[in-house]
């Protein structure tokens, strides 16, 4: 092979991959989520938050907080992203913010029922279980850690939003339902599934066109390739309308509305109805099916503009609509550039590898499937299916879990978006502790299927977590000796 071709093959991968996530993920899951934290911030006073989720609350009401408002949302790590930048800027403590990062993704209830019914009981629990331990305790170490500039954090909010008064009832329930908005979108229950009408529109040539696309992005669910159906390639066309008319209806939009502002939401309302649908191509036109995902998108989107016109006032909706763009801005394009590495990326490592390096529950075991989860990151629930063929191709199933802790959390993009919204020096610090609690999860969990007591295991893991907040401790009462001594 030449060097010509194996830059095709790999800009083919990174283009391939990019093109699958973006027609299957990005709509239904991502848009709203960034209207979500645009909510967030432009209408939720910080007092709201900071009495959950704030530095000052007892961590045994912020901790379980973050960690049960995270379980109830069946997103990805991507996903996840906007809503942690939005809790984040309105004052959320660093270590429940964190929390709610690591939890959501890896261990919401979706996920841990997939899990149990693909692969095991025993793997959904000890995910599930460890998830939580570890996602707790990541996010008191980075508190710990980063309390000097969580402080500091937590004041420039207060002046940040110092002209907010306390939280109008209407902005609740707008909040809840941009809330229930995705979760119409991304739920897989049956209310929401099943098909309710279908009719067939005479368009020709659709199927064709279908054709085309999977031969130019294979569908190959067993690497996790997802392909490029006609309604996707619909749905990108669309994205790029909505980007293009955003720039020019929502970028100045504190100088008043203009027609392109209401073209884009326009579009933004289109397209999420078309991503909801069910579309079948065939040589006699395209049927349509009429399913639960799109009457719930359908009905929210009533909602929503009915409590735009009637309850939030210019000023507050210029704001809604400001803060979710400049999410937009500030998450999309490293999403664009983590997916297209990730996908060159997987033509060059071939899972057939995991064979040989973690065929046992070995720290080198571990590590590679901690590895695998950032440079073969699959959405949400994807990585279950991906993680029963690692299983069958001779993973070993302590190093399975440590990949399944990891794929959520490490992907390439999440970390370049997780540096943008708390610095590099937070994010490349929560990513060394994720990385050492999922080797460490797989470790635990392995060392239980090679036959070890459950006594036994508890014991390690209490050990380890002993040492760990002993040193932690330690390294407080250094620090705060050191700056009585500045004083």
């Amino acid at each position: 092979m030449n060097n010509i071709s194996f830059v095709t093959i790999l800009l083919k991968g990174g283009l391939g991959n990019l093109a699958s996530y973006l027609a299957a993920h990005v709509l239904l899951c991502l848009l709203p989520a960034f209207f979500i934290a645009g909510a967030m911030t432009a209408l939720i006073p910080k007092e709201a938050i900071a009495r959950f989720l704030g530095r000052s609350t007892p961590k045994f009401i912020s901790y379980p907080a973050s960690a049960m408002a995270g379980s109830l949302l069946a997103v990805c790590s991507c996903t996840i992203l906007p809503l942690f930048a939005g809790i984040h800027k309105k004052g959320a403590g660093i270590g429940p913010a964190i929390t709610f990062l690591f939890f959501a993704p890896a261990s919401n209830i979706l996920a841990i029922i997939y899990t149990g019914g693909i692969i095991g009981a025993d793997l959904a629990f000890a995910r599930l279980f460890l998830s939580l331990a570890f996602g707790i305790g990541i996010g008191m170490i980075m508190a710990l850690i980063f309390r000097k500039e969580d402080a500091a954090h937590d004041k420039a909010t207060d002046n940040m939003f110092a002209g907010h008064g306390t939280m109008h009832r209407s902005a609740l329930i707008f909040l809840l339902v941009l809330l229930a908005l995705l979760l119409s979108g991304t739920l897989k229950v049956s209310l929401l599934t099943n098909t309710y009408a279908t009719f067939t529109l005479p368009v020709s040539g659709m199927d064709k066109f279908q054709n085309f696309l999977f031969r130019l992005v294979p569908f190959d669910p067993a690497k996790g390739g997802e392909g490029v159906t006609a309604q996707g390639a619909i749905l990108i066309g669309l994205l790029a309308l909505i980007g293009i008319t955003s720039w020019k209806g929502i970028e100045n939009i504190f100088d008043g509305f203009n027609r392109w502002t209401w073209i884009s939401l326009a579009l933004v309302g289109l397209t999420l109805l078309i991503a909801a649908v069910g579309m079948s191509p065939h040589t006699g036109g395209l049927d349509i099916f009429i399913n639960g995902k799109f009457i719930g998108v359908f009905v929210t989107l009533i909602i929503l503009v009915w409590m735009c016109r009637k309850y939030l006032n210019n000023g507050e909706t210029q704001s809604f609509l400001w803060e979710s763009w400049n999410f937009v801005k500030q998450i999309f394009p490293l999403l664009v550039v983590g997916v297209f590495a990730v996908g060159i990326l997987r033509e060059l490592i071939k899972p057939e590898w995991i064979e040989a390096v973690a065929g046992k529950n070995t720290i080198l075991g571990n590590l590679t499937g901690v590895v695998f989860g950032v440079f073969m990151y699959f959405p949400t629930l994807v990585e279950v299916p991906i993680a029963k063929m690692f299983l069958s191709l001779g993973m070993h199933r302590g190093p399975l879990l440590a990949y399944l802790m990891a794929d959520p959390e490490l992907s390439l993009q999440s970390i370049l978006i997780t540096a943008t919204i708390i610095g590099k020096v937070k994010a490349w610090v929560y990513v060394g502790w994720v990385a050492l609690f999922s080797t460490l999860a797989g470790l635990i969990y392995g060392s239980w299927i090679d036959g070890a007591s459950i006594t036994l295991v508890v014991m390690y893991l209490i050990g380890f977590l002993a040492v760990l907040s002993c040193t932690l401790w330690l390294v407080n009462r250094l620090s705060d000796a050191a700056d009585d001594a500045a004083c």
